[in-house]
């Protein structure tokens, strides 16, 4: 199966305007999401979404695969979901825009998780660390079935605790919004309505769910956190300097 990678490159972003763009140690926070994707082995090209003529245009200054795509894509899925209309694979892996560095060996493991399962999405969980983890609303957890398929997906604290309060949090699991699709899956998915789990939770891969279909699940140790505000760019650029990134 022909698996690619999209990274989806949004100029107009809420917490962090032009973030895609800021720089990161001398090139562009997107340049260097790139750069980490090019280190996955079993994909066959890497694309990159732009939606405006500023990202096309430094994007196209280190890599020839860069796509113009609507600027009014309501989300990175539906942007990834043009790009599969012009470069045609058998699954897409999603890759946000947004975090420097990612670990390209999940790459790989998403695409065999995907090729080897009846399932028509596959994403990521990590162990949740802390109680304040498992507490705060803007880090979204998942339940998943002995299968290790998603049950379901949640701001709140899942499974809840009824009988009493959560000490041990080692069994629930926090989810990193990276995803594979079988491309077939994501041209439907995209004509969907909007569900009633994805509007009250604000979480697009419960339409999935709710409309009766499988994500795959893989578990990672940890996951590396994205850049959404200007302390994560602050970390980030001492994290290059620190390491000696180039």
């Amino acid at each position: 199966m022909k698996a690619n990678i999209v990274i989806p490159a949004r100029l107009k972003s809420t917490r962090l305007p032009r973030k895609v763009l800021l720089d990161l140690g001398g090139k562009p926070v997107i340049q260097r999401v790139y750069e980490a994707c090019l280190k996955a082995t079993l994909h066959h090209e890497i694309w990159i979404a732009a939606d405006s003529d500023e990202v096309f245009n430094i994007c196209k200054g280190f890599t020839p695969n860069v796509l113009m795509t609507k600027e009014e894509h309501p989300s990175g899925t539906d942007r990834i979901a043009e790009v599969i209309e012009t470069v045609s694979c058998d699954m897409v892996v999603n890759v946000q825009g947004d975090e420097p560095f990612f670990d390209a060996g999940i790459i790989d493991r998403l695409i065999t998780a995907l090729q080897q399962s009846d399932a028509v999405m596959a994403s990521v969980y990590a162990p949740v660390a802390n109680i304040d983890e498992l507490n705060n609303p803007n880090l979204v957890k998942v339940v998943t079935d002995v299968n290790g398929n998603a049950i379901y997906f949640s701001r709140f604290a899942i499974p809840f605790s009824r009988d009493r309060e959560v000490e041990d949090v080692s069994a629930y699991k926090k989810h990193m919004g990276v995803y594979a699709y079988k491309t077939s899956f994501l041209k439907e998915f995209i004509t969907m309505p909007v569900s009633f789990l994805e509007s009250t939770e604000k979480l697009e891969q419960l339409r999935a769910i709710e409309n009766g279909y499988k994500i795959k699940m893989i578990e990672v140790k940890d996951i590396e956190k994205g850049i959404d505000t200007p302390e994560d760019l602050t970390l980030a650029r001492k994290k290059i300097k620190d390491n000696g990134i180039i």
